[in-house]
């Protein structure tokens, strides 16, 4: 790479060895309950004068059974053929591409700096593994970043959507 005297060739570094975003995604998932109670909470304060009640969302799958992946590619074109393969081999509902990522990660005693794209997977937790074996299969990278998080809570028509989309284990 240019300006990089010496550097190991990008095919050889991590996926984002670090995951920076991906650890920022993942936390923000984290969070979403507790905002989900404050909103929740605020919401039904300033509406307790309302004489109109609100419904309650049907019942999501249970907490565990889905799960959200993160992976880190070395371009869009990568990206885009992983997240393709990932939705026709029935391992995840639905990938995000998220273009210009900034990864500083340390490799081989060096401190790296490389643009990649992240994906965002939602899965079933069970499929992870599966997930993570097809991943390594195909990622150009020496060791490709696959980590995943447990998905809490969320839209209960669509977490069972998610559950339908990708193929029981």
């Amino acid at each position: 790479m240019p300006g990089q005297r010496g550097a190991p060739s990008r095919l050889q570094m991590p996926a984002g060895a670090c995951g920076v975003a991906a650890l920022l995604l993942a936390l923000l998932l984290l969070m979403v309950p507790a905002l989900q109670r404050l909103s929740g909470r605020l919401f039904s304060a300033s509406s307790s004068s309302s004489s109109m009640a609100a419904e309650p969302p049907p019942p999501a799958p249970p907490t565990g059974l889905l799960s959200a992946a993160f992976v880190t590619c070395p371009n869009e074109t990568v990206a885009k053929d992983i997240a393709r393969a990932l939705v026709e081999r029935r391992l995840a509902a639905c990938v995000n591409v998220l273009p210009h990522v900034t990864s500083i990660y340390r490799w081989k005693g060096a401190v790296e700096e490389d643009a990649e794209v992240l994906l965002m997977i939602k899965t079933r937790s069970s499929r992870v593994s599966a997930l993570a074996d097809y991943v390594r299969s195909v990622h150009p990278y020496e060791v490709a970043e696959v980590i995943s998080v447990p998905i809490q809570q969320g839209n209960p028509p669509y977490l069972r959507w998610v559950e339908e989309a990708v193929a029981p284990e």
